[in-house]
């Protein structure tokens, strides 16, 4: 006779695979939400990207707030540094990203923005003070090889629009470093909408060295809109991932937006990214997820 596992083991098993699902939804709705916003960057400035979509996310959350009666802003919240620094990375994090988007190819874009989870690792060991020991920091150093392939500094090849995108994961990382300080007692709705609203000044901010704003069409207001929508779920399903599984098992799931990216970025916009691209991709990935593997294994030990 098959003895049916304890009901807390399917339980954890079911609550894992949702949260692994919610993971790799997050990353293919990001990946979607960059290819809208390249196709928007076409004829539209990047200033009023930012604007349209952040007014737009605000609206939405602001709504959802509404009907399930979580309150959407904290006004005590903004008084606290660390709230007030993660808004500031997150806004100049996607003012260099969508800057980036606008310039170069999106493969090129998604495969440096693999680099995130190992500046995190690195940030956490500068900054937080966390042990990270000589296998982890030779996994980012051999990382970082990868992004400077991408980049190709010195080679004919050399875009430098590259170093938006290099930027804004600097920024991107100190957001995701610090979130981890963040009192868990603040909704993760009030964050979002933190993270639109600096989105929205961001554009603003960059109107007097910005093109001049278009007429939109019914076609502009389809993909902004989409794009909001887009955002706002890729958003709550990271956070929801996070908060409810263990960080050094799902972020590996990261690296499924890469696997969306290029093939958004292929099929769809006809980019054919080079070789030293997929080879800079690929190294980054596999010291991400050798990071990953080995947190868990610390993890288990001391457990």
């Amino acid at each position: 006779m098959i003895r049916r596992p304890p009901r807390s083991t399917l339980d954890r098993s079911s609550a894992a695979s949702d949260v692994y699902k919610r993971q790799t939804l997050a990353m293919a709705s990001f990946a979607l939400e960059d290819l809208i916003i390249k196709i928007l960057s076409e004829n539209m400035p990047v200033a009023q990207i930012l604007v349209s979509i952040g007014i737009v996310s605000v609206c939405l959350l602001f709504l959802i707030g509404k009907i399930q009666k979580i309150p959407s802003l904290r006004y005590q919240d903004l008084r606290n540094p660390i709230i007030l620094i993660r808004t500031l990375s997150d806004m100049l994090g996607a003012i260099f990203i969508v800057y980036a988007i606008s310039l170069i190819s999106l493969s090129t874009v998604s495969s440096i923005l693999q680099a995130i989870p190992l500046l995190v690792t690195a940030g956490s060991a500068i900054i937080l003070k966390e042990k990270v020991g000589w296998r982890r920091w030779s996994a980012v150093i051999v990382g970082f090889i990868g992004v400077i392939l991408i980049l190709k500094p010195g080679m004919d090849s050399f875009q430098s629009s590259t170093i938006f995108a290099f930027i804004g994961i600097i920024f991107l990382s100190l957001r995701d470093l610090i979130t981890r300080t963040i009192n868990k007692d603040i909704p993760s709705l009030t964050i979002s909408v933190y993270a639109f609203i600096a989105t929205t000044l961001g554009g603003i901010l960059l109107i007097p060295i910005s093109k001049p704003f278009i007429t939109l069409s019914l076609v502009h207001l389809q993909l902004i809109i989409l794009s909001a929508i887009i955002a706002c779920i890729s958003y709550f399903m990271l956070v929801l991932a996070t908060r409810k599984g263990d960080v050094s098992v799902i972020s590996p799931f990261r690296y499924t937006r890469l696997i969306f990216a290029l093939i958004l970025a292929v099929f769809i916009l006809e980019e054919n990214p080079d070789f030293i691209t997929i080879f800079g991709a690929i190294i980054i990935v596999l010291s991400g997820c050798y990071t990953f593997w080995r947190e868990y294994r610390l993890k288990n030990k001391t457990t």
